[in-house]
């Protein structure tokens, strides 16, 4: 009897936990760099770091990262949980309640962008902050990402962090 009790519990244990939980955790390195180097870091979270620099923050949460620096425009990143493509091969593999249990602590999502990587824009420049790929490529202004993952964004840090504005009253 003890036996088919530790079996059944093993199996149970097996189910209840997911792949990604189990092969990433719940939090993510996340690197941020900015060209030049020196700004300071700012995380929703209220960690603080100086370009370039990593910190651990939840792979599940969508958040905003403000950078400045002396005589750059200052500049905020959002941040967008995202699923990552491994999630449906979590399923397949365990099973629809591993599904839930990643997909409820954010286990099969990933940070985007990842690294983040901004080349800042110099006071009364004119010019954008833009988005760098690994390469140190521009990918798209801050701006027009930001605009891109806003309205999803808001969802979770709120309309005002957002940047959308203040929050309707009702």
């Amino acid at each position: 009897m003890q036996f088919k009790s530790l079996v059944l519990a093993a199996v149970a244990g097996a189910s209840l936990g997911g792949c990604a939980t189990v092969m990433n955790g719940t939090n993510i390195d996340y690197m941020t760099q900015t060209d030049p180097t020196g700004a300071d870091i700012v995380f929703l979270n209220g960690l603080k770091c100086t370009s370039p620099c990593t910190i651990e923050l939840k792979r599940g949460a969508d958040t905003r990262i403000d950078i400045t620096k002396p005589g750059y425009e200052p500049v905020y990143v959002l941040v967008q949980s995202r699923l990552a493509g491994s999630t449906f091969g979590n399923i397949l593999a365990g099973g629809i309640i591993g599904g839930v249990v990643d997909g409820g602590n954010g286990a099969s999502n990933t940070l985007y962008p990842r690294p983040l990587k901004v080349r800042l824009a110099p006071v009364g420049s004119g010019q954008k902050a833009m988005l760098l790929d690994k390469d140190g490529k521009d990918i798209s202004s801050v701006d027009d990402h930001n605009d891109k993952v806003r309205a999803d964004v808001a969802k979770t840090i709120g309309s005002e962090l957002a940047g959308m504005g203040a929050a309707p009253k009702n």
